[in-house]
């Protein structure tokens, strides 16, 4: 067998705990409080280090291979990206870039709600996610948004499909919802829409918005969830 890592030996060592739990402590191994502390921690540790010794040894080759086949360490909670929605604080940020589902989300923020606050634009783009989220929608951000485009006025995003050519005119503005869309796809909170999946303008009135529980209104726009089945 290959050396192991330390990292691959700490954890072949617990899994194999599993496989052979170590014995009672017999009355000459048991820690005594009473005298030299140390002296009687350093045995009780030898002892449970020639467990596990005696446990790996004792471990066949397709059980150690299975065990670090499966291993995965643990990694660190990512904490929850903090925002503020204003543009001063966007103004304060680096210019963002990203690959296809930033580039996607930053053109539908564009083009849906580049007139509204920035709070406005964060509720959009909470809206795109929880799409990618949910079973009923596709599950890539470029796939919500690109939802039945192909024929005229039937798409998801009307932007999408209405025939005219998606041409950026307004520099800043993009740049502004590019940098919501990096916020959002790096985990910024969902806060603002209680889980909104739709969403439409206070001039128009569809018809499944009667049927649909509205979460919030913000700017021109008003925001629903699926109503359960």
């Amino acid at each position: 067998m290959k050396v192991m890592n330390g990292l691959k030996a700490f954890a072949l060592v617990s899994a194999l705990g599993v496989l052979s739990a170590p014995q009672s402590l017999g009355a000459a191994e048991k820690l005594s409080m009473s005298n030299a502390p140390e002296s009687a921690l350093t045995n009780e540790l030898s002892v449970l280090f020639a467990q596990e010794r005696e446990a790996m040894t004792s471990a066949g080759a397709q059980t150690v291979a299975e065990i670090l086949a499966n291993y995965r360490p643990k990694s660190k909670p990512t904490p929850p990206v903090a925002v503020e929605y204003t543009k001063p604080y966007l103004a304060q940020l680096p210019k963002a870039s990203g690959g296809e589902a930033w580039a996607c989300l930053s053109e539908a923020l564009y083009f849906e709600a580049r007139g509204e606050s920035v709070k406005g634009q964060f509720a959009v783009a909470e809206v795109i996610l929880n799409r990618v989220s949910s079973p009923a929608f596709p599950d890539t951000v470029c796939g919500v948004v690109n939802q039945g485009t192909g024929k005229k006025y039937q798409c998801q995003f009307t932007y999408t499909c209405d025939g005219h050519a998606e041409a950026i005119h307004e520099p800043k503005a993009y740049t502004r919802v590019g940098k919501v869309a990096r916020l959002m796809l790096d985990g910024a909170p969902r806060r603002l829409t209680e889980g909104a999946t739709h969403y439409h303008t206070t001039a128009v009135n569809p018809r499944w918005a009667r049927k649909f529980p509205r979460t919030a209104q913000i700017g021109v726009h008003f925001f629903y969830k699926m109503p359960r089945a």
